[in-house]
């Protein structure tokens, strides 16, 4: 039997395995809303992305640095957006001194460019990924919401994003719904060059 599973089944699956689900099993029952719990919180489907990450103990430096770049209304707002979401842990890796940096108020632009640089307007998910990969030839670079691109690259069980600088993040929970977009968590920040 041909594997047929409701769309929210299917990303919660491949939110939780880390890449897209292929393979067979029987029919499953339709759902009305299935979530993905990302730092103790379900992150529902129902909710934008700003409503999400404010329920999980992981988000709390995003968010902080989010209010303090004015981005907030991008997270909470009609969307599509993909978003690569450092946690918490991922901001702890910077040098000393550059988030204190980015939060001074005559650095707001740069804080703004490295936020922005996490995102990607439209919806992608780990298959889009992955389809793009196997058509680069191994990477498929994606032009971000600050400017500048990004490259994606899968070493066989995880995503990995590759900044301007080089810096590499894995994908920790991938295809995480939202009503404005998605979710990809990272385990690192990502930079512009600029």
């Amino acid at each position: 039997m041909r594997l047929i599973l409701p769309s929210c089944v299917k990303t919660a699956l491949a939110a939780t395995l880390g890449f897209a689900l292929i393979g067979r099993a029987s029919l499953l029952p339709r759902c009305a809303e299935l979530s993905v719990d990302v730092g103790g919180a379900p992150m529902l489907p129902s909710r934008s992305i700003l409503e999400n990450l404010a329920n999980s103990k992981d988000y709390t430096t995003w968010l902080s640095v989010v209010d303090a770049a004015d981005l907030v209304e991008t997270l909470k707002g009609e969307g599509p957006l993909t978003l690569f979401a450092p946690v918490n842990k991922a901001f702890d890796k910077l040098p000393k001194g550059t988030l204190e940096s980015w939060l001074l108020p005559e650095n707001k632009s740069v804080l703004s460019a490295v936020l922005t640089y996490h995102m990607i307007q439209g919806k992608i998910g780990v298959a889009d990924f992955i389809a793009a990969i196997e058509k680069g030839n191994g990477s498929a670079d994606y032009q971000t919401m600050e400017g500048e691109t990004l490259t994606v690259r899968h070493d066989g069980r995880k995503l990995e994003i590759i900044d301007a600088k080089g810096n590499k993040s894995l994908v920790t929970v991938a295809d995480v719904p939202q009503k404005n977009g998605v979710i990809h968590v990272i385990d690192a920040v990502l930079s512009p060059k600029s």
